[in-house]
């Protein structure tokens, strides 16, 4: 078993701490998500309990979603990596004393480094434990990828299926001015992403890993060859979706 791993140095430094309004993090390895903008549904309770992931950043990073409140997302603590086995520990991030988390249940992403030595060209399992919550996630290999983990991130944005018309968007910017979609449209291979673009917000200086969850609908698009186009935010450009 490799040794525990977190994000790569580069990343640490970078990626300081998410300001999510009603539930303050720590500064950490690993950068939660920003409240996602968009959500499926879940069919069942038992369907809360359900852990997704999808490949980042050229296969350099993952994202692991679960479900729970929008206002308190976990973060990734601890990473090893046994072969393509991988195993994820989520913690909850440290909350102000005086704040409380809302009470939706929406899908939220958290994003960590792939430890060194794991090829995301081929198949990868993710074991992951979120407190009581276990569940293994397996991911395809994608032949495309030529990020290799543990080297340094080209800060692009990227995006990875997790199911049924819905993505994780992966985006580089200041922590405390995440992403907010304000509208998505999506038919066969391509969608919009609209961003709301605010010239008035004060941001801080940082560049950390902001992840949104974007919901097309289950059979709204073709999830084989996907093109996003981003619009809006400071985010302007297109993204191929992976997996």
């Amino acid at each position: 078993m490799a040794t525990p791993t977190r994000l790569i140095a580069a990343l640490s430094a970078l990626a300081a701490v998410a300001l999510i309004a009603g539930c303050a993090s720590t500064p950490g390895a690993d950068a939660p998500t920003d409240a996602p903008s968009t959500s499926p549904s879940a069919g069942s309770d038992d369907d809360f309990d359900d852990v997704e992931g999808a490949l980042l950043d050229d296969g350099r990073m993952f994202a692991v979603v679960t479900w729970g409140s929008s206002t308190c997302v976990p973060q990734v603590d601890e990473v090893s990596a046994d072969g393509q086995t991988v195993s994820v520990e989520l913690v909850d991030a440290d909350a102000d004393a005086d704040a409380a988390c809302t009470a939706d249940m929406v899908q939220r992403a958290s994003v960590g480094a792939l430890p060194e030595g794991v090829d995301p060209t081929k198949e990868i399992t993710l074991q992951v434990t979120y407190g009581d919550v276990s569940d293994d996630v397996d991911l395809d290999g994608d032949p495309s990828l030529s990020g290799t983990p543990g080297s340094s991130t080209e800060y692009t944005p990227s995006a990875g299926w997790i199911g049924d018309g819905s993505l994780v968007l992966l985006t580089w910017g200041s922590s405390s001015c995440a992403p907010v979609v304000e509208g998505v449209e999506g038919a066969g291979a391509t969608g919009t992403a609209t961003f709301v673009t605010d010239d008035t917000q004060v941001c801080t200086m940082d560049m950390a890993p902001r992840a949104t969850i974007i919901a097309f609908g289950d059979d709204a698009v073709d999830d084989d060859a996907f093109t996003l186009t981003l619009v809006g935010g400071g985010l302007d450009g297109t993204v191929e979706v992976r997996g």
